[in-house]
C-alpha cells in the first residue's frame, strides 16, 4: 500500500511538472515570419510567377525575366507600365495544433507598398494605404487549423489616387514629378519613388519588409521606452517604461527590467510600468569624435511561475541631446549640445541607397556607414523624401556614434490634410517614433524639407492659382499637422528629443538670413553664384548644399553602353534630372581645369570641381565656429548610377570629394587665409581636450617652397583659435613673389592636415 502510495505521489508531481512546462510553452510569445512559398501576378494578365518577400514587383519582374535591368540606358521610360498595373501576391501558410491553441495569432505587416487590400481566407483583414506604417491585427478567428490563404492586392497608385487629385478643391504641388497625373501628394509612400533631381522614377509596389505571425497567451511587451532624463559630470538617471497589453483581468506576473524585479497585477488592457536605472559618467554615450559609443543593455523580462512569457533585449547609449534656438546680438542661433557640450556636426544628407530597397543588403549600410565615420561625420540628415530606415542602419549609427536628423517623410509639396490623411500620418509618426526613440543616434525629429521655405519664397500661390480662401485653408491645415498634431504626440512618445517644423527655417534669398537658425544654401547651383559666395554666406547651421559631379566610368557602364559614354547621348542625357545639371557642371570645371578632351577626363574633371566647390564650403563653415555649429552637405550617398550631388557613388565608391572631405571633417584641422594684406592663420578643435599641434607656413612660387614661419601652438578643446595675423612683409624676408600660401599641420595623435591658397604678392 505504502509502494502504490508512492508512486502516485511520484504521478501527481510528474503531471505537474508537465503540466507547468505545457503552460509555459503555451504562455510563452512566439513569432514566426512568413517569407517563403511566394506567387505574383499583374491583374491582366493573371499568370502567377514566384516572387520574393520582402521585394518590390520591379525585381520579381527582373528575377522572371520579364523585364531587363531598370536601370539600364533608358529602362526608366520603357517600363513605365509598371507603375500602372495592379499587382497581387499570393501565399499559404499552416498554422498546427500547437500554434491554434494560443488565445492570440496576430499578423503584422511591417512594410506594404502602398494601396493595397489584404485578404486571409477570402476575408478582408486590411485596406493598406500608407508604405510607413505597421499594420497589425489579431486573427485567431479567421484561421483554420491547416492551410491558410494570404492575398495582398496592390493597387496603381497613379489609378487608385487620380479621382481623388481630379475632386481635390486645390492643384497641390508634388516635389519634383515631370509627369502629367501627379500624385505623390495623396500617397503616404517615398516621394523619391515618383522621381527626384538626382534620380529615377519607377513607382514600384509590394511587401517590402516582413510579415510576422505573432502568437502569445495573457500578456505582452507592446513597446519599451528608454529616456536620460538627468545627467551631470558624475552620473546620469535613465526612466525605463515598459507598456504590457493584457488579455487577463486578474493574476500576476514578475516583471523584470535589467535585475530588478516587481510583482504587477494584472487587469485587461494596457499597463504602463516604470523603473529607474543609474549610470556613471564614464558609461555615457558620445558622438563620433567626442568620445566612446558606450552601449547599455536593456533587458525586459515577463515572468510567471519562474517562465519566461514574453522578453525584450535592447542597447541604450545613456546621453542628453538639447536644441539651442536662442536670440541672440546677430539673430538666432542654432546648435546642439550633447550631454551638456555644445558640438559642431559635420555630416551629409542620406537618401535610400536603392529604389528597390530590399536589395540594400547589411553590407551596402555597413559600407557606407563606416565611410561616414572614416570621415568624421558625426551627423547624417535622413531626408524626408526617403523612407524611416531600417533598424539595422540605426543600430550602426548607435554603434558608430553618428547622430540621425531624422525627417519625417514629407518633401516638397503641400499636402491634402483632411481627417482621414490625419489619422493615418499620425499612425505612421507614433509607429516609428515607438521603433527609433530608443536610439542614441535619434538627435532630432524634422517635419518636413522645404515647404516652409517653399511656401513663403517660391511663390506656390501664384503658381498654383490659390486665392485667399485657397491658401488660408491650405496653411491652416499645414500648421495644424506640423506645429500642433505631430508635436503633441512627440511630447507623448518621445518628448526628450527635440523637434522643429520644418527645414530649412530660414531662406538664402536675404543676406540677414543667414544670422538665423537653420539654412538651406542652394545660391551656388540653383542661384548659379559664384563659389566664393560659399565663403561669404555662413549661415547659422547649414543643412544643405552642394555642387554634381559624374560618378567615375566603371560605375556608369554598368548602366550605359559603351557608344553612349558622352555627354550628347540620349542615355546619358536622361541620367540628369536636373534642369541645368550638365551645363553648370561643364562651365565651372572648365574655368577651373579647362575643356576635357575626353568624356573620362571630363568626369575626372567634374569630380575635381565638386570636392572644391565643398571645401571651400567646409572651410568657411568650420572657420566661422560658434556662429555655424553645423555643416551637412547635399549628399552623401547615391540610389542608382548618374550625375548627382553624391561623394559616394551606387556602387559604394567614394569620388575625388570624399578624400577631400575626409580631411576637412578632421577633429583638429589648421587653414589659412588673405585677409587684407594679412596672412591668417587659423586652428579649429572639435576635440574635448586640449592638444598640441605643429605648424607650419610656407610660400611657393612655380614649386620653390619658402618657410615663411613655424611654431608648436597647444590647441584648446572645442574651439576656433586665431593662432597667426600677420602682413606678409614681415614673414617674409625674400623678395620672391609668391603665387601660393601652404599651411601644414601635425599632431602626436595622427590628426594631419595641409591647406593652401592662390594668391600674388
Amino acid at each position: 500500500m505504502l509502494q502504490l502510495q508512492i508512486k502516485y505521489s511520484i504521478f501527481l508531481i510528474s503531471a505537474l511538472f508537465c503540466f507547468q512546462n505545457n503552460l509555459a510553452q503555451n504562455n510563452s510569445k512566439t513569432d514566426r515570419i512568413i517569407d517563403a512559398g511566394w506567387e505574383f501576378q499583374s491583374q491582366s494578365e493573371m499568370k502567377l510567377r514566384p516572387a520574393s518577400v520582402p521585394g518590390c514587383v520591379h525585381l520579381d519582374l527582373l528575377n522572371n525575366q520579364i523585364i531587363n535591368d531598370p536601370y539600364f540606358e533608358t529602362n526608366e521610360e520603357k517600363q513605365a507600365w509598371i507603375e500602372m498595373e495592379n499587382w497581387e501576391y499570393h501565399n499559404t501558410f499552416s498554422i498546427s495544433p500547437k500554434e491554434f491553441k494560443n488565445e492570440h495569432i496576430e499578423l503584422q505587416f511591417d512594410g506594404l507598398d502602398t494601396e493595397a487590400d489584404v485578404y486571409l481566407n477570402d476575408s478582408l483583414i486590411i485596406e493598406a494605404n500608407n508604405m510607413f506604417r505597421t499594420w497589425k491585427l489579431d486573427v485567431k478567428s479567421l484561421l483554420l487549423l491547416g492551410k491558410n490563404k494570404l492575398l495582398i492586392r496592390f493597387y496603381s497608385p497613379v489609378h487608385a489616387y487620380s479621382e481623388k487629385l481630379k475632386n481635390y478643391p486645390y492643384p497641390l504641388p508634388a516635389g519634383c514629378e515631370d509627369v502629367n497625373i501627379k500624385v505623390s501628394p495623396f500617397v503616404r509612400k517615398a516621394a523619391y519613388h515618383f522621381g527626384w533631381d538626382w534620380g529615377p522614377r519607377f513607382v514600384t509596389c509590394g511587401i517590402w519588409r516582413p510579415i510576422h505571425l505573432s502568437m502569445w497567451n495573457n500578456c505582452q511587451i507592446n513597446s519599451v521606452h528608454c529616456q536620460t532624463i538627468s545627467r551631470n559630470e558624475q552620473k546620469a538617471k535613465v526612466k525605463v517604461s515598459v507598456e504590457i497589453e493584457s488579455s487577463s483581468s486578474s493574476g500576476t506576473i514578475d516583471l523584470m527590467i535589467n535585475q530588478h524585479s516587481r510583482k504587477i497585477k494584472l487587469k485587461k488592457g494596457t499597463i504602463t510600468i516604470q523603473d529607474t536605472l543609474y549610470y556613471r559618467a564614464e558609461d555615457f554615450w558620445w558622438p563620433n569624435g567626442s568620445g566612446a559609443q558606450i552601449l547599455q543593455n536593456i533587458n525586459i523580462e515577463i515572468r510567471n511561475n519562474n517562465l519566461t512569457v514574453d522578453d525584450y533585449q535592447m542597447k541604450f547609449g545613456v546621453r542628453t541631446i538639447d536644441l539651442i534656438q536662442k536670440s541672440d546680438s546677430i539673430g538666432t542661433s542654432f546648435s546642439f549640445d550633447v550631454n551638456g557640450i555644445p558640438t559642431f556636426m559635420k555630416g551629409a544628407n542620406y537618401i535610400p541607397q536603392d529604389l528597390f530597397l530590399s536589395r540594400v543588403s547589411p553590407q551596402d549600410y555597413e559600407t557606407l556607414i563606416m565611410k561616414a565615420k572614416n570621415a568624421h561625420f558625426n551627423m547624417i540628415r535622413v531626408w524626408g523624401g526617403g523612407i524611416y530606415e531600417s533598424d539595422y542602419f540605426y543600430d550602426l549609427c548607435d554603434k558608430h556614434g553618428i547622430l540621425i536628423w531624422q525627417d519625417f517623410m514629407f518633401a516638397g509639396s503641400m499636402y491634402p490634410i483632411n481627417k482621414a490623411f490625419t489619422e493615418t500620418v499620425l499612425e505612421e509618426v507614433s509607429d516609428n517614433v515607438k521603433r527609433l526613440r530608443n536610439h542614441p543616434s535619434i538627435a532630432i525629429w524634422c517635419g518636413n524639407n522645404e515647404i516652409e521655405v517653399a511656401w513663403s519664397n517660391w511663390g506656390w500661390q501664384k503658381q498654383y492659382g490659390w486665392d485667399a480662401e485657397a491658401s488660408d485653408q491650405l496653411w491652416t491645415d499645414y500648421n495644424t499637422l506640423f506645429k500642433s498634431d505631430i508635436p503633441q504626440l512627440l511630447s507623448k512618445y518621445a518628448p526628450e528629443i527635440p523637434y522643429v517644423s520644418t527645414s530649412p527655417l530660414s531662406n538664402w534669398g536675404e543676406l540677414a538670413n543667414f544670422n538665423h537658425s537653420s539654412m538651406h544654401y542652394w545660391g551656388v547651383w540653383h542661384g548659379k553664384e559664384p563659389f566664393a559666395n560659399f565663403k561669404k554666406y555662413v549661415p547659422r547651421f547649414m543643412v544643405e548644399y552642394g555642387f554634381q559631379s559624374f560618378p567615375d566610368s566603371i560605375t556608369l557602364s554598368t548602366a550605359i553602353n559603351s557608344e553612349n559614354m558622352n555627354l550628347e547621348s540620349d542615355a546619358m542625357n536622361k541620367r540628369q534630372k536636373s534642369y541645368i545639371g550638365n551645363n553648370l557642371i561643364t562651365k565651372h570645371s572648365e574655368a577651373l581645369f579647362g575643356k576635357a578632351n575626353t568624356f573620362s577626363e571630363y568626369i575626372i574633371n567634374s569630380q575635381k570641381t565638386q570636392a572644391k566647390a565643398y571645401a571651400m564650403a567646409i572651410k568657411a563653415h568650420r572657420l566661422r565656429k560658434g556662429h555655424c555649429m553645423g555643416t551637412l552637405f547635399w549628399q552623401f550617398n547615391d540610389c542608382w548610377q548618374g550625375p548627382s550631388w553624391s561623394v559616394i557613388d551606387y556602387h559604394k565608391k567614394g569620388k575625388i570629394a570624399y578624400q577631400k572631405i575626409k580631411e576637412l571633417y578632421q577633429p583638429v584641422i589648421a587653414f589659412v587665409e588673405i585677409i587684407d594684406d594679412s596672412v591668417q592663420v587659423s586652428v579649429v578643435s572639435d576635440l574635448l581636450k586640449d592638444i598640441y599641434v605643429q605648424l607650419k607656413l610656407i610660400g611657393v612660387q612655380n614649386n620653390t617652397k619658402i618657410d615663411l614661419w613655424e611654431q608648436e601652438i597647444l590647441v584648446h578643446a572645442n574651439q576656433m583659435q586665431i593662432i597667426l595675423h600677420e602682413k606678409i612683409k614681415k614673414l617674409s624676408t625674400s623678395n620672391i613673389k609668391l603665387n601660393q600660401l601652404r599651411i601644414e599641420m601635425k599632431t602626436a595623435e595622427g590628426f594631419n592636415s595641409s591647406d593652401e591658397i592662390d594668391w600674388n604678392q
